[in-house]
């Protein structure tokens, strides 16, 4: 039987719940009745639990999901979504710096460094901690300093804690043979055609329509593959964000972010509110601030004239400053700044955020990937390595903290060879044109739209 993953309504409501109570809502009174009624909790890792809920509880899920959503919340003042009140709360809203140009050669580094980045994580993504760790150990390769391998780990090891299904016969070290399809990197390319199409003043609707015309469904995921089944249905933006999407704080809006920040060096405001058009289609609130907290300090990096804590600082600059997910990045780079072993840094930031957080909720990842990019102050190896090594969504904030790191680096020799090497200048992918380009022809795409009026 075909169980489509996240968009089952008695799947959505464990996740719903969490959500709520994380939000500032109260959903106590909601939750006794599903349990009364004997819904289940939200799956623990995948998309759909295994087998279909009765009618009664799918009926219920769909009600009870309606009746959270009208719950009010205690921290809406501190958590706006909507960009003229998130300027408003914003006390040190960045303008323009001197520099507004880029090269293609620091975006080709961008560009691969996201790729490295999300490779190197693909195997061990929805992984627990502790299995990173020990999977890494067991073959030599802990701290991380290069990509993992099936080779010498025992297979005991292996039983307990299998590689990602999906994406081993692509992403182990012996697999690689250039970069296999990812969302991680699809979305940066519907991002590219985006703006080839409409421009830097493109809509919310326009990315939209850009979704349908080039994105499969099935290459969707948590709070995108909800939009977009919210789009089908004829709900129009924003409410495809919020109407029965649970994942609205999840770290897709994030990793859309890139190609704002590539195309508008030195202009953080310009490319935070890029972000946030995009973002509202799927996300609200602190998946919104992920995603321009990113764009921003890529915008900075993109300047090649500030190093990453500066870079970072402006990404700040960006969120609402009460927020969960600032609250969480100043904690984040605080306990960096402090540990000079980043396992406690990670074992800290996993104390705080893991027992109340989803392993793709936006607050925890964005943390770590700041945590890296500052214990490891920008350099391109530590900083892949280290938001990988520390858990949680390993691919995406690999991805993202290579894309900074290698931005800063600034062209493509400055990678080590064997990270870049066994991608071949290949990205494989089901978006538009692009299956099979190559990170160069990406980069001087990418460059023509940082030069767009």
């Amino acid at each position: 039987m075909l169980r489509l993953t996240w968009v089952q309504p008695e799947d959505l409501l464990g996740h719903e719940l969490r959500q709520a109570a994380q939000d500032g809502r109260e959903p106590k009174a909601v939750a006794a009745r599903w349990r009364a009624a004997g819904g289940p909790g939200a799956p623990a890792t995948a998309g759909a639990s295994p087998t279909p809920a009765s009618r009664y509880l799918r009926r219920l899920a769909e009600d009870l999901l309606d009746e959270l959503a009208d719950l009010p919340s205690a921290l809406a003042d501190d958590e706006p979504t909507d960009l003229g009140r998130i300027r408003s709360a914003c006390p040190d809203w960045p303008g323009p710096v001197g520099t507004t140009a880029t090269t293609p050669h620091a975006l080709e580094a961008a560009w691969l460094g996201r790729a490295t980045g999300c490779l190197l994580g693909k195997p061990v993504e929805k992984l627990p901690l502790d299995a990173i760790r020990r999977l890494a150990r067991s073959t030599g390769n802990w701290p991380l300093t290069t990509y993992f391998t099936a080779r010498g780990v025992p297979r005991e090891l292996l039983e307990q804690h299998p590689w990602n299904r999906r994406s081993a016969p692509t992403s182990l070290a012996e697999n690689i043979d250039g970069m296999p399809e990812d969302d991680d990197l699809n979305y940066p390319l519907i991002n590219l055609v985006l703006l080839q199409r409409h421009g830097r003043e493109f809509t919310t609707a326009d990315v939209a329509r850009t979704w349908l015309d080039e994105l499969p469904a099935g290459r969707t995921f948590t709070a995108e593959r909800v939009a977009y089944r919210n789009l089908l249905s004829g709900v129009e933006p924003p409410l495809t964000a919020r109407f029965r999407n649970p994942f609205r704080e999840w770290i897709g809006a994030l990793i859309r972010a890139d190609v704002h920040g590539w195309t508008n060096p030195g202009d953080p405001a310009a490319a935070a509110e890029q972000a946030h058009r995009d973002a509202t289609l799927t996300h609200t609130a602190n998946g919104v601030y992920a995603a321009m907290f990113t764009a921003a300090t890529l915008a900075m990096a993109a300047t090649g004239d500030h190093d990453v804590h500066t870079c970072l600082r402006t990404g700040l600059t960006v969120v609402p400053p009460r927020s969960r997910l600032a609250r969480a990045v100043r904690q984040a780079v605080q306990l960096a700044q402090e540990h000079a072993d980043f396992d406690s840094v990670v074992d800290a930031l996993h104390a705080t955020h893991a027992a109340t957080h989803h392993w793709v909720h936006a607050v925890p990842n964005t943390a770590l990937i700041a945590a890296a990019l500052t214990h490891a102050n920008g350099d391109f190896d530590g900083s892949v390595c280290r938001a990988v090594s520390g858990g949680w969504d390993t691919d995406s904030n690999g991805a993202t903290a290579g894309s900074v790191a290698g931005l800063l680096a600034g062209h493509p020799t400055a990678l080590p060879d064997r990270w870049t090497a066994p991608l071949k200048n290949r990205l494989a992918t089901s978006v538009g044109d692009f299956d099979g380009i190559g990170f160069d022809t990406l980069a001087h795409l990418t460059h023509r739209e940082t030069r767009r009026p």
